[in-house]
Protein backbone atom coordinates (compact mmCIF):
# COMPACT_ATOMS: atom_id res chain seq x y z
CA UNK A 1 0.00 0.00 0.00
CA UNK A 2 1.68 3.50 -1.51
CA UNK A 3 2.79 5.58 1.40
CA UNK A 4 1.42 9.20 1.94
CA UNK A 5 5.08 10.38 0.71
CA UNK A 6 4.74 8.31 -2.58
CA UNK A 7 0.99 9.07 -3.17
CA UNK A 8 2.43 13.14 -3.02
CA UNK A 9 5.22 12.18 -5.37
CA UNK A 10 2.90 10.49 -7.71
CA UNK A 11 0.45 13.43 -7.84
CA UNK A 12 3.63 15.92 -8.39
CA UNK A 13 4.23 14.05 -11.16
CA UNK A 14 0.82 13.87 -12.75
CA UNK A 15 0.72 17.54 -12.59
CA UNK A 16 3.98 18.02 -14.11
CA UNK A 17 2.86 15.90 -17.06
CA UNK A 18 -0.24 18.48 -17.26
CA UNK A 19 1.79 21.42 -17.10
CA UNK A 20 4.21 20.33 -20.07
CA UNK A 21 1.08 19.55 -21.90
CA UNK A 22 -0.52 22.39 -21.71
CA UNK A 23 2.88 24.18 -22.51
CA UNK A 24 2.82 22.08 -25.94
CA UNK A 25 -0.35 23.35 -26.63
CA UNK A 26 -0.14 26.90 -25.82
CA UNK A 27 3.12 26.64 -28.37
CA UNK A 28 1.41 25.12 -30.61
CA UNK A 29 -0.85 27.70 -31.20
CA UNK A 30 1.76 30.03 -30.92
CA UNK A 31 3.18 29.14 -34.10
CA UNK A 32 0.27 28.47 -35.79
CA UNK A 33 -0.78 31.81 -34.98
CA UNK A 34 1.92 33.02 -36.41
CA UNK A 35 2.08 30.85 -39.18
CA UNK A 36 -1.55 32.49 -40.18
CA UNK A 37 -0.34 35.74 -39.50
CA UNK A 38 2.74 35.30 -42.09
CA UNK A 39 0.19 33.84 -44.87
CA UNK A 40 -2.14 36.68 -44.66
CA UNK A 41 0.97 39.28 -45.05
CA UNK A 42 2.57 37.03 -47.80
CA UNK A 43 -0.77 37.06 -49.80
CA UNK A 44 -1.48 41.03 -48.85
CA UNK A 45 2.16 41.81 -50.62
CA UNK A 46 1.08 39.69 -53.60
CA UNK A 47 -2.55 41.25 -53.82
CA UNK A 48 -0.69 44.55 -54.04
CA UNK A 49 1.94 43.48 -56.45
CA UNK A 50 -1.00 42.61 -58.74
CA UNK A 51 -2.78 45.79 -58.09
CA UNK A 52 -0.08 47.70 -58.78
CA UNK A 53 0.86 46.11 -61.95
CA UNK A 54 -3.20 45.88 -63.24
CA UNK A 55 -2.51 49.34 -64.64
CA UNK A 56 0.34 49.16 -66.95
CA UNK A 57 -1.58 46.49 -67.37
CA UNK A 58 -3.41 49.71 -66.68
CA UNK A 59 -1.63 51.85 -68.10
CA UNK A 60 1.29 48.56 -68.96
CA UNK A 61 3.23 47.29 -71.15
CA UNK A 62 2.41 44.17 -70.79
CA UNK A 63 0.66 42.94 -73.41
CA UNK A 64 0.63 39.68 -75.18
CA UNK A 65 -1.30 37.19 -77.81
CA UNK A 66 -2.96 36.72 -80.78
CA UNK A 67 -3.54 39.30 -83.20
CA UNK A 68 -6.66 39.89 -84.79
CA UNK A 69 -5.16 40.67 -88.40
CA UNK A 70 -2.08 39.55 -88.74
CA UNK A 71 -0.13 35.95 -88.91
CA UNK A 72 0.74 34.53 -85.63
CA UNK A 73 4.27 33.53 -87.39
CA UNK A 74 5.86 37.00 -87.04
CA UNK A 75 8.94 36.80 -84.83
CA UNK A 76 10.74 39.64 -82.87
CA UNK A 77 14.74 40.77 -83.37
CA UNK A 78 17.01 39.15 -80.53
CA UNK A 79 16.26 41.13 -77.00
CA UNK A 80 18.88 43.59 -76.19
CA UNK A 81 19.12 44.96 -79.83
CA UNK A 82 18.84 48.79 -79.95
CA UNK A 83 17.63 51.06 -82.89
CA UNK A 84 18.96 54.65 -81.96
CA UNK A 85 16.59 57.45 -83.69
CA UNK A 86 17.33 60.88 -82.99
CA UNK A 87 17.01 61.52 -78.94
CA UNK A 88 15.49 57.63 -78.78
CA UNK A 89 16.41 54.55 -77.94
CA UNK A 90 14.36 51.29 -78.72
CA UNK A 91 15.23 48.15 -77.21
CA UNK A 92 14.04 44.86 -78.74
CA UNK A 93 12.92 42.57 -76.05
CA UNK A 94 13.14 39.03 -77.79
CA UNK A 95 9.01 38.40 -77.44
CA UNK A 96 7.13 38.12 -80.88
CA UNK A 97 4.94 41.20 -81.44
CA UNK A 98 1.73 39.31 -81.10
CA UNK A 99 1.62 38.02 -84.52
CA UNK A 100 2.39 41.29 -85.94
CA UNK A 101 5.38 41.89 -87.52
CA UNK A 102 6.51 45.50 -86.87
CA UNK A 103 9.75 47.57 -86.19
CA UNK A 104 10.41 50.58 -84.22
CA UNK A 105 11.17 53.99 -85.71
CA UNK A 106 14.44 54.78 -87.11
CA UNK A 107 16.17 57.76 -88.46
CA UNK A 108 15.34 61.41 -87.79
CA UNK A 109 12.54 61.75 -84.97
CA UNK A 110 10.84 65.08 -85.46
CA UNK A 111 10.91 66.83 -81.51
CA UNK A 112 8.92 69.22 -82.32
CA UNK A 113 5.02 70.35 -83.88
CA UNK A 114 1.97 67.40 -82.88
CA UNK A 115 1.01 64.42 -84.61
CA UNK A 116 -2.94 64.26 -85.25
CA UNK A 117 -4.28 60.84 -85.84
CA UNK A 118 -7.69 59.41 -86.11
CA UNK A 119 -8.33 56.66 -83.89
CA UNK A 120 -12.08 54.48 -85.56
CA UNK A 121 -13.56 52.84 -83.78
CA UNK A 122 -16.61 50.16 -84.08
CA UNK A 123 -18.23 53.15 -81.52
CA UNK A 124 -17.03 56.10 -82.83
CA UNK A 125 -13.51 58.28 -84.17
CA UNK A 126 -11.55 59.46 -81.09
CA UNK A 127 -9.16 62.02 -82.33
CA UNK A 128 -6.14 61.98 -80.46
CA UNK A 129 -3.06 65.02 -80.93
CA UNK A 130 0.23 63.87 -79.96
CA UNK A 131 2.92 66.12 -78.62
CA UNK A 132 6.24 65.27 -80.10
CA UNK A 133 7.99 68.27 -78.11
CA UNK A 134 6.87 66.55 -74.70
CA UNK A 135 7.29 62.73 -76.13
CA UNK A 136 8.88 62.12 -78.99
CA UNK A 137 9.80 58.69 -78.37
CA UNK A 138 6.29 57.53 -77.82
CA UNK A 139 4.60 60.20 -80.43
CA UNK A 140 7.49 58.62 -82.93
CA UNK A 141 6.36 55.02 -81.89
CA UNK A 142 2.36 55.50 -82.32
CA UNK A 143 3.19 57.06 -85.45
CA UNK A 144 5.66 53.95 -86.61
CA UNK A 145 2.99 51.24 -85.56
CA UNK A 146 0.10 52.95 -86.96
CA UNK A 147 2.12 53.48 -90.94
CA UNK A 148 2.13 49.21 -90.38
CA UNK A 149 -1.23 48.68 -89.15
CA UNK A 150 -0.31 47.26 -86.03
CA UNK A 151 -3.16 49.19 -83.98
CA UNK A 152 -5.87 48.07 -87.06
CA UNK A 153 -8.66 45.57 -85.84
CA UNK A 154 -7.58 45.13 -82.50
CA UNK A 155 -9.52 45.63 -79.11
CA UNK A 156 -9.48 47.94 -76.07
CA UNK A 157 -9.12 45.20 -73.53
CA UNK A 158 -9.19 47.54 -70.29
CA UNK A 159 -11.97 49.96 -68.56
CA UNK A 160 -11.68 51.21 -65.28
CA UNK A 161 -14.42 53.47 -63.48
CA UNK A 162 -13.44 53.91 -59.88
CA UNK A 163 -13.46 57.36 -58.11
CA UNK A 164 -9.61 57.53 -59.02
CA UNK A 165 -9.56 55.93 -62.22
CA UNK A 166 -11.03 56.33 -65.06
CA UNK A 167 -9.34 55.20 -68.27
CA UNK A 168 -9.76 52.95 -71.16
CA UNK A 169 -7.08 50.72 -72.05
CA UNK A 170 -5.95 49.53 -76.00
CA UNK A 171 -2.72 48.97 -77.94
CA UNK A 172 -2.36 44.89 -77.32
CA UNK A 173 -3.24 42.80 -80.38
CA UNK A 174 -4.01 40.11 -78.24
CA UNK A 175 -6.48 41.77 -75.86
CA UNK A 176 -4.73 40.19 -72.60
CA UNK A 177 -2.91 43.00 -71.41
CA UNK A 178 0.80 41.23 -71.68
CA UNK A 179 1.35 42.21 -75.08
CA UNK A 180 3.36 44.72 -77.00
CA UNK A 181 4.89 45.92 -79.88
CA UNK A 182 8.52 43.46 -79.40
CA UNK A 183 10.34 46.49 -78.74
CA UNK A 184 10.15 48.61 -75.55
CA UNK A 185 11.44 52.92 -75.19
CA UNK A 186 12.45 55.17 -72.02
CA UNK A 187 9.39 56.25 -70.11
CA UNK A 188 9.51 59.92 -70.62
CA UNK A 189 7.82 61.52 -67.19
CA UNK A 190 9.30 64.82 -65.55
CA UNK A 191 7.70 63.83 -62.04
CA UNK A 192 5.21 66.88 -62.55
CA UNK A 193 2.68 64.74 -64.71
CA UNK A 194 -1.01 64.64 -64.24
CA UNK A 195 -3.47 62.61 -65.65
CA UNK A 196 -7.11 64.64 -66.10
CA UNK A 197 -9.61 64.11 -68.78
CA UNK A 198 -8.79 63.96 -72.04
CA UNK A 199 -5.40 63.03 -71.50
CA UNK A 200 -3.44 60.30 -74.00
CA UNK A 201 -0.30 58.54 -71.50
CA UNK A 202 1.56 55.41 -72.23
CA UNK A 203 0.44 52.15 -70.18
CA UNK A 204 3.63 50.67 -68.48
CA UNK A 205 4.90 47.90 -66.33
CA UNK A 206 7.67 49.51 -64.50
CA UNK A 207 9.79 52.27 -65.64
CA UNK A 208 11.53 52.49 -68.84
CA UNK A 209 9.17 49.60 -70.52
CA UNK A 210 6.84 51.91 -72.90
CA UNK A 211 5.83 49.95 -76.08
CA UNK A 212 2.57 49.51 -77.25
CA UNK A 213 0.06 49.94 -75.13
CA UNK A 214 -1.73 53.04 -74.04
CA UNK A 215 -4.35 54.39 -71.73
CA UNK A 216 -7.39 57.03 -72.43
CA UNK A 217 -8.68 59.05 -69.93
CA UNK A 218 -12.35 60.00 -69.39
CA UNK A 219 -12.63 61.51 -66.18
CA UNK A 220 -10.35 63.59 -64.06
CA UNK A 221 -7.57 60.18 -62.77
CA UNK A 222 -5.24 60.23 -59.85
CA UNK A 223 -1.76 58.41 -60.62
CA UNK A 224 1.86 58.71 -59.43
CA UNK A 225 3.66 60.89 -62.33
CA UNK A 226 4.78 57.20 -63.93
CA UNK A 227 2.88 57.08 -67.25
CA UNK A 228 4.77 59.07 -70.21
CA UNK A 229 1.77 61.91 -71.10
CA UNK A 230 2.10 61.60 -74.99
CA UNK A 231 -0.89 63.49 -75.96
CA UNK A 232 -4.54 64.82 -75.53
CA UNK A 233 -8.22 63.79 -77.13
CA UNK A 234 -10.50 65.79 -78.84
CA UNK A 235 -14.14 66.66 -77.63
CA UNK A 236 -15.89 64.22 -80.13
CA UNK A 237 -13.49 61.37 -78.90
CA UNK A 238 -14.53 62.32 -75.61
CA UNK A 239 -18.13 62.08 -76.20
CA UNK A 240 -17.26 58.53 -77.66
CA UNK A 241 -15.20 57.35 -74.36
CA UNK A 242 -18.20 58.85 -72.45
CA UNK A 243 -20.62 56.22 -74.47
CA UNK A 244 -17.93 53.60 -73.60
CA UNK A 245 -18.23 54.03 -69.92
CA UNK A 246 -21.75 54.42 -69.91
CA UNK A 247 -22.35 50.89 -70.88
CA UNK A 248 -20.29 49.84 -68.14
CA UNK A 249 -17.49 46.50 -67.66
CA UNK A 250 -18.13 43.31 -68.29
CA UNK A 251 -18.35 41.09 -64.87
CA UNK A 252 -17.09 43.59 -62.87
CA UNK A 253 -18.12 46.82 -61.01
CA UNK A 254 -15.18 48.88 -61.57
CA UNK A 255 -12.53 47.00 -63.88
CA UNK A 256 -12.32 44.70 -66.77
CA UNK A 257 -12.94 44.51 -70.38
CA UNK A 258 -15.87 46.92 -71.56
CA UNK A 259 -19.49 45.53 -71.36
CA UNK A 260 -20.12 46.34 -74.94
CA UNK A 261 -16.57 45.24 -76.81
CA UNK A 262 -14.53 48.22 -78.16
CA UNK A 263 -12.28 47.59 -81.37
CA UNK A 264 -10.58 49.99 -83.09
CA UNK A 265 -10.21 49.72 -86.40
CA UNK A 266 -7.46 52.13 -87.99
CA UNK A 267 -5.40 54.52 -87.01
CA UNK A 268 -4.70 56.70 -89.19
CA UNK A 269 -3.17 60.53 -89.52
CA UNK A 270 -6.06 62.86 -89.20
CA UNK A 271 -7.20 64.35 -92.56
Amino acid sequence: MPTNKQRREQAQRRLQRQLERREQLARKRRRNLLIGVTVLAVLAVVGAFFIITGLADDGSDTTAAPSSSAPSSATAAPAGQTTVAGPCTYTTDGTPSAGVAVTPPSGDIATTGTLALTMATNVGDIGLTLDRAAAPCAAASFEALSKQGYFDNTPCHRETSSESLKVLQCGDPSGQGTGGPGYTFPTQVTGSETYPRGTVAMANSSQGTDGSQFFLVYGDSQLQPDYTVVGRIDDTGLAVLDEIAATGIANSASDGAPAQPVTITAMTPAA
